[in-house]
């Protein structure tokens, strides 16, 4: 997919990239290792914030919210944000190393958003979370807001499989990666060549090479 130069530059962009990633959470020479907080469903807020300490204090450099958790009944998401954030503060201090959990935001409004993006800065965290579920017009909008807190903006796929499974139709993940950097986010959740999602290795592969590459050489139709 070609897009003129002009049009590109309408677009913000990410605020950061791996650079300033690993600068920030102070990691060097190896892989970052996360990972998702399990069982999705059921937890307390009490019950999740130990999960997310006893991770990260564990050797994670981070977890993240399912992409399914917003504000249930069992746990609403101020709840989870304060028991999050406090076990992210006590892994820090375990071990002396920065660490983080990724809150997701995702609600039915960019008030909701907005609310609770400020609440999660409020905290202290340094990163949040959004669903491509959300739309387009709201993950620019949570893109800006983050540069301007100066917050890493996270993107989770979730809904990407009801356009890109199908064969005959739909839109390659490709392609989202490439307008997910247009809007404005950090990084994003792109798969994996192992579990449940979809996608093999060379798929995969890429997928991370459109989301790493810096410069995209003219490829016209002949």
């Amino acid at each position: 997919m070609r897009i003129p130069f002009a049009y590109l530059k309408t677009f913000q962009g990410p605020a950061t990239g791996v650079v300033v990633e690993r600068e920030r959470m102070d990691k060097f020479g190896r892989p970052m290792l996360g990972a998702t907080v399990k069982p999705k469903l059921g937890l307390s807020g009490k019950n999740y914030g130990r999960v997310v300490f006893e991770g990260l204090k564990g050797g994670l450099d981070f977890l993240k919210d399912d992409e399914n958790i917003n504000s249930q009944p069992f746990m609403r998401w101020r709840e989870r944000f304060l028991y999050c954030q406090e076990g992210i503060q006590r892994a820090m201090a375990a071990t002396g190393e920065v660490k983080g959990s990724y809150m997701n935001i995702t609600a039915g409004t960019m008030e909701d958003i907005y609310e609770r993006a400020e609440y999660a800065k409020d905290l202290g965290a340094v990163v949040v979370m959004i669903d491509l579920v959300m739309g387009y017009t709201a993950i620019q909008s949570t893109a800006i807001w983050a540069r301007k807190a100066d917050m890493l903006l996270h993107l989770h796929r979730a809904g990407n499989s009801t356009y890109a499974r199908q064969k005959n139709h739909g839109i390659n993940f490709r392609v989202i990666c490439k307008w997910m950097r247009m809007a404005g986010v950090d990084h994003i959740h792109a798969g994996t060549v192992v579990g449940k999602l979809e996608g093999d290795p060379l798929m995969v592969q890429g997928f991370y090479s459109t989301l790493l590459s810096v410069k995209s050489e003219v490829n016209l139709p002949k």
